[in-house]
């Protein structure tokens, strides 16, 4: 048997599956497409998380855009971040190619161009379903990691939670969080100190310069109501697709700690609301993160521990994370060993940092006498990538060399008038954009202090006056002691004892 024949049985064998499955391309030999030779990842294993990744230009966006459609043409709910704006273009079918027949053809997998059903969503002010959360919601713990908190100071934050929950003052966007912070060193400081211990002004302070800093990057559109409820996420349209929620994430690029703060936010809240799932056949949702360098370049060693904790325990909710990043050493070791599908791009190499990278990256995929992995890493073209997956018994699949299947949707952008059609279709919109702000913390704490000044300023008006009343009472004299200091009296006195002494 040749050693093409050996190659197509290895992957027609190694990729094998009972149960549903997706296929992403046909494997390449010696930069060969291997017809019909089909590269599939089984649902069962699309809970088991997964890495993108690949130099600038390689088909990245695309890879994730294919794995997007086909989740969403089989039913489960997919959720995108859209860091360059150009994942809207899912909602519109592909124009079509002569190369895309051609790419197709050499697969052996009939191109079908289609849209799907998209939900545009916002966490700034940008046209979209906003996402909000508020502080309550976060607890003390996930605000802690996203300030970045010492011990003591998270301490504290624990303490104003506590105060919140006894006295029912509703915790929802950071200015009420704020206010009690200042509430507990100032008007308040001896209700807390009573209750509570005393509260030390220096770490306040750290906490609302931190808190500050967190407003700078956005965080004030995001805390507040309606709060965005997770299930929202996991919709079925009529003719049984899941949604493909896209976030609209082009001007925060420049704010991470936003970005992070979100994330972490987001699978706190999914691994909290939704059910256990077991070994169930397919995921619930699925979450692509792209850029996913900025959550992880600059997270504190306590958010990269709470994150990780998330990802090691969340794909028991069948919930399926894949981070898409250009260099697989962006994501953190403890994060990479929980992964079960690696797509690897190309990675160039420019310098010898670039190539011990290359050495390393190869090391992480399964050994195969088909390939030299670090050349083949370096060699591949756009749109071509390594795979490597979980079978349905969860044991790695063999290394193979993937043509990647075109998306079915538009490779680009909606227009302005496309999105706005979108938008329009969209019963999210309508649900979550109006803006709320009840009685909560703020205001609940401001009328209490100005009650108080009020009825100290009331009081200290009470004192001036019985001051002043006493002091004219003071100076009023008795009648009866008039009478008996008159002159007139005493000469009548004396007038007496002297007719007396007579």
């Amino acid at each position: 048997m040749g050693n093409k024949e050996q190659f197509i049985e290895h992957i027609d064998q190694g990729y094998a599956t009972k149960g549903d499955f997706i296929i992403v391309g046909a494997g390449m030999l010696d930069g060969e497409t291997m017809t019909n030779a089909f590269v599939k990842i089984p649902l069962k294993t699309m809970n088991r998380h997964g890495l993108i990744a690949g130099a600038t230009g390689t088909g990245k966006t695309k890879t994730l855009q294919v794995l997007a459609e086909n989740l969403s043409d089989k039913g489960i709910p997919v959720l995108l971040m859209d860091l360059k704006g150009d994942l809207s273009g899912i909602a519109q079918p592909s124009p079509g190619h002569p190369k895309i027949d051609e790419r197709h053809a050499k697969i052996g997998l009939p191109f079908e161009a289609k849209g799907f059903p998209v939900e545009i969503l916002s966490l700034s002010e940008q046209n979209g379903v906003r996402l909000r959360a508020t502080v309550s919601e976060f607890g003390p713990v996930l605000l802690s990691r996203i300030l970045d908190l010492s011990v003591t100071q998270e301490g504290i934050v624990a303490v104003v939670f506590k105060y919140c929950d006894d006295n029912k003052l509703p915790l929802l966007d950071l200015k009420d969080f704020k206010k009690v912070l200042q509430y507990a060193t100032g008007e308040g400081k001896d209700e807390f100190q009573k209750a509570y211990g005393r509260i030390s002004t220096s770490s306040t302070g750290t906490i609302l310069r931190k808190i500050i800093e967190l407003e700078q990057q956005g965080a004030d559109l995001f805390f507040g109501e309606k709060s965005f409820d997770v299930d929202d996420l996991v919709r079925i349209d009529e003719n049984g697709r899941g949604y493909i929620n896209i976030i609209r994430l082009t001007d925060i690029q420049d704010r991470p700690k936003l970005f992070s703060t979100f994330m972490l936010s987001l699978l706190a809240e999914i691994y909290s609301t939704f059910p256990e799932q077991g070994d169930s056949e397919r995921p619930e949702l699925v979450l692509f993160i792209d850029e996913a360098h900025l959550i992880f370049d600059n997270a504190s060693k306590a958010l990269l521990d709470q994150i990780e904790s998330i990802v090691k325990l969340i794909r028991s909710k069948g919930i399926g994370l894949y981070f898409v990043t250009q260099n697989p050493t962006d994501v953190p070791d403890d994060v990479l060993a929980q992964l079960g599908l690696k797509i690897q791009h190309a990675l160039r190499a420019f310098t010898a940092k670039d190539r011990k990278a290359i050495k390393l990256t190869a090391q992480n995929y399964p050994i195969t006498e088909f390939y030299d992995t670090a050349e083949v890493l370096t060699s591949l073209g756009t749109g071509e990538a390594l795979v490597s997956a979980l079978d349905e018994k969860g044991r790695p699949t063999p290394l193979a060399a993937t043509m990647m299947r075109a998306p079915m949707s538009r490779m680009d952008i909606l227009t302005d008038n496309e999105i706005k059609e979108v938008l329009d279709n969209s019963k999210l919109i309508k649900k979550y954009n109006e803006e709320i702000d009840r009685e909560s913390a703020y205001e609940i704490l401001t009328e209490k202090i100005e009650r108080a000044e009020k009825e100290a300023e009331k009081e200290k008006e009470e004192k001036r006056t019985t001051r002043s009343s006493s002091s004219r009472r003071s100076t009023r004299m008795n009648p009866v002691v008039k009478v008996l200091t008159s002159a007139t009296f005493i000469r009548g006195v004396l007038g007496v004892l002297k007719k007396v002494i007579r």
